[in-house]
């Protein structure tokens, strides 16, 4: 994160929907099959790892995501200081996890961007652009989907009634925002 620069200009406010970018999050994938792996996540940070299919958990620090039975995403609760890159969080699964060869650890802490998105017409908005239906994913907070946006792949994970994070690749982060602030004014 050092020389941390946002590719996304400014936050965006329209009637009931603001989207903002919430910088600088630490963001980790762990993977591993094993059963001492999950164990050994489960110790070091005081977390259960979601299982189940387009579900997440939460601690006091972290949050994990399922992207797939062996592939979790983990990203801060809080940001993180932008003058350093280094997390304990990653130097503890490090020491745990990849160098005892129960499973494998990347930061995608700049691969990603995360925006907030918040307000009643968040769903109308994904409806404009995305191809899966929210219908039953708005209801259970927790929730997270794998999903296109206006042809672009993103992490949608529903942290409140009415308010989501999305996770975007960096490189796509300026597309998508351009397109969903034009697609916000038109709702």
């Amino acid at each position: 994160m050092l020389n941390y620069k946002t590719s996304i200009k400014g936050d965006v406010t329209y009637s009931d929907l603001v989207i903002k970018e919430i910088k600088p999050i630490m963001k980790l994938i762990i993977r591993g099959k094993t059963k001492d792996f999950i164990t050994t996540i489960g110790k070091n940070f005081n977390m259960v790892l979601p299982t189940e299919a387009n579900t997440s958990t939460s601690a006091e620090k972290l949050t994990a995501f399922w992207l797939s039975p062996d592939e979790w995403m983990l990203i801060s609760n809080e940001t993180v200081s932008e003058d350093n890159n280094t997390y304990q969080v990653e130097d503890e699964l490090i020491k745990n996890i990849s160098k005892a060869k129960l499973g494998a650890v990347t930061d995608v802490s700049d691969q990603f961007v995360m925006l907030n998105i918040k307000g009643s017409k968040v769903f109308d908005l994904f409806a404009t652009g995305s191809p899966f239906n929210f219908n039953e994913f708005k209801n259970k907070k927790g929730s997270v989907v794998q999903t296109i946006l206006s042809h672009i792949d993103v992490i949608i994970h529903l942290t409140e009634k009415n308010e989501v994070n999305l996770l975007v690749r960096r490189s796509f982060s300026k597309h998508l925002h351009s397109w969903m602030s034009d697609s916000a004014s038109r709702l």
